[in-house]
């Protein structure tokens, strides 16, 4: 794997080639890049939703209504292998941060009781400076890019074509999949796949602005 090459190769497909299917084996690399992407404070405030058959991508697509501006975006959720909408929680009550908790001491975090307490307390420390701010759901969103990320990056190592969408209707999707109960706001959809030999994106050059524009040293 050259991560080199892979930054400067990988890139947003425009077209994929539906007769392609990724492999139920890179499938679960790219879920697993998804599920140990990094969060602040390790609260993990997402959950994502994969569409892995018609029937899935159908239920993704609608939020791209024929008859809207993002009618585009329709193609690539319907013809590429795997779709998977990534949404952020809007809350972080104390019921799931046990949760967290739990998992972390069962995966062997903590070697005390008084390790679990401290970082008990110092999450929730965290936590709270975002209630009293009024932007927890914010924070959460942010968090969830932090994995589109790894999962973009991981996609274009595994030889993987991908696409991050926001032109779609979120509301949609909230309604399709009973978000709202759940605590959940749909931020970004990610095709995934092969792309098709029409797709002149692939053969464009990639341009990115100089390196003295985007650096600076401290």
């Amino acid at each position: 794997m050259d991560l080199s090459h892979t930054l400067r190769t990988r890139y947003a497909t425009k077209a994929y080639d539906a007769t392609r299917r990724i492999p139920e084996e890179t499938v679960k690399q790219l879920l697993e890049a998804l599920r140990y992407s990094p969060s602040s404070v390790n609260a993990q405030p997402w959950h994502f939703i994969v569409a892995d058959d018609e029937a899935g991508k159908q239920r993704l697509a609608k939020a791209t209504p024929a008859d809207s501006e993002v009618i585009y975006n329709r193609k690539k959720i319907i013809e590429a292998s795997h779709v998977i909408l990534l949404c952020s929680r809007d809350e972080l009550p104390k019921s799931y941060l046990t949760e967290v908790l739990n998992k972390e001491e069962q995966d062997g975090r903590y070697d005390t009781q008084a390790d679990r307490e401290w970082l008990e307390a110092a999450r929730a420390g965290y936590v709270q400076q975002h209630v009293k701010a009024g932007d927890v759901a914010f924070w959460n969103q942010k968090q969830v890019y932090l994995a589109q990320g790894f999962l973009l990056l991981s996609a274009g190592l595994l030889g993987v074509d991908a696409t991050p969408i926001e032109g779609f209707y979120p509301d949609i999707l909230v309604e399709e999949f009973g978000l709202q109960e759940k605590g959940l706001t749909p931020q970004v959809i990610v095709s995934l796949g092969y792309h098709a030999e029409q797709d002149n994106n692939a053969k464009r050059p990639k341009s990115r602005l100089s390196p003295d524009v985007v650096f600076s040293k401290a």
